[in-house]
């Protein structure tokens, strides 16, 4: 748990919570966290029960279930080779779930709603750290431009609403997460999974070499999914206020982050001693890096009182941990 919990901004129990994406990393573990603060009226939809992207059903669902809150954790994820094999997908469902939920939301009457978007808004060669003023400042990195525009156009959804409704809909930017129920696919999944996996079944084959994509130098940053939910429910728990005296009506978006990075090949290194992986390591430069550096800049939330508290070293072990207790089912 956070050293500066989402306890210290306390949210109202009685309210109906709808959670978008509750099977997903980030959106299972905001359910946990709801849970343990005492929410008891959390509504969940799988895939099969309501096709986010379809305006019909969504518009149907929030007739029907008239949540009090929204959190949108819904989105379709994936890694450098994800989002270069399906970049009409990347765009459009996102687009889709984002439009459909956040404008139903509004016409059902939902005063607060929390949006979680991704790092990847920011310019490809945006100023490290990256502060939240350096949106729509630059040219995106190719590599996921989809997405981010995706993402880019669900935080104007909720400033504009805000704008021009009075609504409450923030918009968290997570850099990346991994941990609890993460995405271990060979192919889909982004680095730090991808890498553990890899490591993993280097044990357990005995092979004495893991190669990993691009040159190893890019600087990436991660945080535990964890410490995300803690700071989703810290930032939805905010008093207006405090959150206004702290954003701007056009530039709402909070960064969530650790402050701190490591390159792709110290990445490699402390994934593979958690393993006990004692082979060689090599670099197919073949492959793209991606995004040179992107490090958050998390002074504004920490201005608002919440800093992360889970070390990557700890991170890397416990999900580790759970990936081994689940790894049978991952591998199907």
């Amino acid at each position: 748990m956070s050293a500066t919990s989402s306890l210290d901004t306390p949210l109202n129990t009685q309210a109906k919570y709808y959670v978008a994406g509750h099977r997903g990393m980030v959106g299972s573990a905001i359910v946990r966290q709801l849970e343990a603060q005492g929410c008891r009226n959390i509504i969940t939809r799988t895939h099969a029960e309501l096709d986010l992207t379809s305006q019909q059903a969504v518009r149907d669902f929030m007739s029907a279930e008239k949540p009090d809150v929204v959190i949108l954790a819904a989105a379709k994820v994936g890694g450098i080779h994800a989002n270069n094999t399906y970049p009409a997908e990347f765009i459009y469902e996102n687009l889709m779930m984002e439009a459909n939920i956040i404008h139903q939301a509004h016409a059902n009457g939902v005063q607060q709603l929390l949006f979680l978007g991704s790092s990847c808004i920011y310019p490809r060669l945006a100023p490290q750290p990256m502060p939240e003023n350096c949106l729509l400042t630059g040219t995106l990195e190719s590599t996921n431009e989809p997405y981010a525009i995706a993402k880019i156009a669900g935080i104007k959804l909720c400033e504009s609403y805000n704008r021009q409704y009075g609504r409450d809909y923030r918009s968290v930017m997570p850099t990346n997460l991994y941990g609890t129920n993460d995405n271990f696919h060979p192919q889909n999944s982004h680095v730090l999974p991808a890498q553990m996996r890899r490591f993993h079944e280097a044990v357990e084959s005995g092979s004495e070499v893991v190669t990993i994509w691009g040159t190893g130098t890019p600087m990436r940053e991660f945080l535990h999914v964890d410490d995300m939910a803690a700071a989703s429910l810290f930032v939805l728990g905010l008093d207006s206020a405090t959150y206004a005296a702290n954003t701007e009506p056009m530039l709402s978006h909070i960064n969530v982050g650790t402050g701190s990075d490591v390159t792709i090949r110290e990445l490699a290194e402390k994934i593979a001693a958690v393993t006990g992986f004692t082979g060689r390591i090599e670099f197919d430069t073949s492959k793209p890096d991606g995004t040179p550096r992107k490090l958050m800049d998390v002074s504004r939330l920490a201005r608002m009182g919440w800093t992360a508290s889970i070390s990557l070293d700890e991170g890397l072990r416990s999900t580790y941990a759970w990936f081994l207790d689940h790894g049978k089912d991952l591998r199907q």
